[in-house]
C-alpha cells in the first residue's frame, strides 16, 4: 500500500459538517502520480516508491541523467519528483500509477510543503519578543537588547534569535482530517490549512 501521493494547493474555501458547523478546507490537486523507480529493502535498504507528479506541461530542459531516471519506467519526464514510504507488499511496478483513491474519508492525513515566504522581519515579529516600554522616553520599543556578554566569551553565540529572513521553511502540518476525496476530479479537501501559497507543491502521506 502506498502511503503518500504529490499534490498542488489550489486554494481555501469552507464547507459545514454534520453538526451543521462551518468549516475551513483546503482545496488540493492531488495526483495523479506515476511511478517511477521502487526502492526494496534488498537493494536499497528501505521501503519507498519515488513518485512522479503529472501535468499537463512536462519538464523544461531536463538532464540526460533525469531523462534515463524517466526512461526505465518509460514515462515522460515531470517536474516534481518525490519520495514516500510504501508498505511492504504493494502490488506496483514502474510505470503504475497512484490516485487519491488512497484515501478516505475521514483518515487523518499529513502535508508537508514550504511555507510562505515573508522576507526580513524582527525579532517581535520572528520570535514573538515583547518589546520594550511604549513610553515616548523609551527609546526601547522592537529592539532585541542585549545579544551577549563584552568580556566572555566576547561573541554572539551560535543560534541566538536575531532579525533575519522569516518563513519559506519545511513545514508539515499533521492530523489534518479528510473531508472529501474526488476521484474523477483529482481533488482533495482536507479541513484546517496547509503550508505554502496557491500553486505551491505539497507533499501528502497518512500520519
Amino acid at each position: 500500500m502506498v502511503d503518500g501521493i504529490i499534490g498542488k494547493k489550489i486554494g481555501m474555501t469552507q464547507g459545514f459538517d454534520e453538526a451543521g458547523n462551518v468549516v475551513p478546507l483546503t482545496v488540493i490537486k492531488a495526483g495523479p502520480c506515476t511511478v517511477v523507480q521502487i526502492k526494496n529493502k534488498a537493494r536499497d535498504g528501505y521501503e519507498a516508491l519515488q513518485l512522479a507528479f503529472i501535468e499537463d506541461r512536462p519538464a523544461k530542459k531536463p538532464s540526460r541523467a533525469m531523462q534515463g531516471h524517466y526512461k526505465k519506467a518509460e514515462t515522460p519526464v515531470m517536474r516534481v519528483l518525490r519520495e514516500v514510504k510504501a508498505r511492504a507488499g504493494a502490488e506496483l511496478k514502474e510505470g503504475d500509477q497512484v490516485f487519491v483513491d488512497i484515501f478516505k474519508v475521514g483518515e487523518k492525513v499529513a502535508v508537508t510543503g514550504v511555507s510562505k515566504g515573508k522576507g526580513f522581519a524582527g525579532v517581535v515579529k520572528r520570535h514573538h519578543f515583547a518589546g520594550g516600554d511604549a513610553a515616548h522616553g523609551s527609546m526601547f520599543h522592537r529592539a532585541p537588547g542585549s545579544i551577549g556578554a563584552s568580556s566572555y566569551p566576547s561573541r554572539v553565540v551560535r543560534g541566538l534569535r536575531m532579525g533575519g529572513r522569516m518563513g519559506h521553511e519545511r513545514v508539515t502540518v499533521r492530523n489534518l482530517k479528510v473531508f472529501e476525496a474526488d476521484k474523477a476530479a483529482n481533488l482533495l479537501v482536507v479541513k484546517g490549512a496547509i503550508p505554502g501559497p496557491n500553486g505551491s507543491y505539497v507533499l501528502i502521506s497518512r500520519g
